[in-house]
């Protein structure tokens, strides 16, 4: 008997019969001698709709209640889960967050797990029941409720196989695994049988939205293997997500990922002195917003501008603290540009290999995509361009390495 821990995306459970489909595969495994522990999803695009309602009643509603009001659509999931599985002659429960002993810090939106007591999990699987759990949340100390952002119950599902022993957990979702680029730009990209956690985690990071960065991160600190596949089509093979095994492929290119819902942000005339980028980029730790792209031009006459790049939903937010820092700065002036989105090439190797950002660039440039910044990791090569501009690059890219081909 072995412990499989699953996860089945919104687009999985999306109504009723996707709902019932999904819980009689779990049966299935089950009845093969399985136990089984799946996490799920809001249904379909509930997520968005409350959401969109909140922002009806608010106009900036506080994060602590956005989380409380978030979190009711993976619950509403799970216990229909449970029904379904019920209508099956299986026994099962569904837990939340809160009973599924996941406890998290404090930060509303974005909470980060802080650890999972296993106990009823582990007392209901001993009983013989399946175990759905409500992904995405948590809760802290104070029994406040937390979720983990866009994509969270990935690191829900990952989380829980690396604190219950499974060294395996399967991400089901509506597409058949990793591709090399976005499918719906690029109809030549191809699903790849596997990849490393590094070059996976990178392309997550910038855009790769098939699995949440810290699931990643969770599942190469612990060793978890992990499994995305389809929900819809048994037969893909889906793709491994696992340490490190190709030895110097020839084409160290192993994906092209992008992001649109990005947004520049450049403060002008900084005085170059020690410090600034501290006085700066503090400030923005403290308000939990995110800093990616940064990029400050030479020094002239003592000034400088200072330009980085944020999520788009987080802005309005950073240019408050951005705004309130300015006279600490000696800075005049500030610059926004929330029409430009990111394009990455991705593969382990590439920083020893001459040639790739040669022809990255090369590549860009033919296709007439400006480059506004750039930034680089040992396996990643990032453009900041106009947002209208992304899907083009990623099909010049997608093309120029010949990510096609096997």
């Amino acid at each position: 008997m072995a412990l499989v821990v699953q996860k089945y995306g919104g687009s999985s459970v999306g109504d009723a019969d996707k709902i019932k489909r999904v819980a009689d595969r779990i049966a299935r495994r089950v009845r093969g001698g399985d136990q089984v522990v799946a996490v799920v999803s809001a249904m379909g695009d509930t997520t968005d709709d409350l959401i969109e309602l909140a922002g009806k009643i608010s106009a900036r509603p506080s994060t602590r209640e956005m989380d409380v009001l978030m979190h009711t659509g993976e619950i509403v999931s799970a216990s229909l889960m449970a029904m379904a599985l019920g209508e099956l002659g299986m026994d099962a429960i569904s837990l939340t967050g809160q009973q599924a002993g996941i406890r998290t810090d404090s930060v509303y939106r974005r909470a980060r797990i802080a650890g999972i007591d296993t106990a009823r999990m582990e007392r209901e699987l001993e009983a013989g029941r399946i175990v759905i759990v409500a992904g995405f949340q948590g809760v802290t100390e104070e029994l406040d409720i937390t979720t983990f952002g866009r994509g969270g119950s990935d690191t829900t599902a990952v989380a829980l196989a690396a604190a219950l022993g499974s060294s395996r957990c399967e991400i089901y979702t509506d597409v058949a695994g990793v591709y090399s680029a976005d499918p719906r730009i690029v109809p030549s990209a191809r699903p790849l049988r596997d990849i490393g956690y590094g070059e996976m985690l990178e392309m997550a990071t910038t855009g790769a939205v098939v699995m949440h960065p810290r699931a990643v991160e969770v599942g190469a600190i612990y060793g978890v293997e992990i499994l995305v596949a389809s929900t819809f089509d048994e037969s893909a093979p889906g793709t491994i997500i696992h340490g490190e095994t190709t030895m110097e492929q020839a084409n160290k290119v192993r994906g092209i990922a992008h992001q649109r819902q990005v947004a520049k942000i450049t403060v002008r005339a900084v005085p170059d002195r020690p410090g600034i980028a501290a006085h700066l980029f503090e400030p923005l730790a403290q308000a939990n917003i995110s800093v990616d792209t940064i990029v400050q031009n030479a020094s002239v006459e003592g000034l400088t501008d200072l330009t980085f790049t944020v999520a788009k939903d987080d802005m309005t937010s950073a240019v408050e603290v951005v705004r309130a820092t300015l006279p600490a700065l000696g800075a005049t002036e500030l610059v926004t540009d929330a029409e430009v989105g990111t394009v990455s090439v991705v593969g382990t190797g590439m920083a020893s290999a001459p040639g790739y950002a040669a022809q990255m660039f090369r590549t860009l440039f033919d296709k007439g995509v400006n480059i506004q910044l750039i930034s680089t990791s040992d396996i990643r090569i990032t453009c900041v361009v106009a947002s209208a501009q992304v899907d083009d690059a990623v099909r010049a890219l997608h093309e120029a390495f010949a990510l096609d081909q096997e």
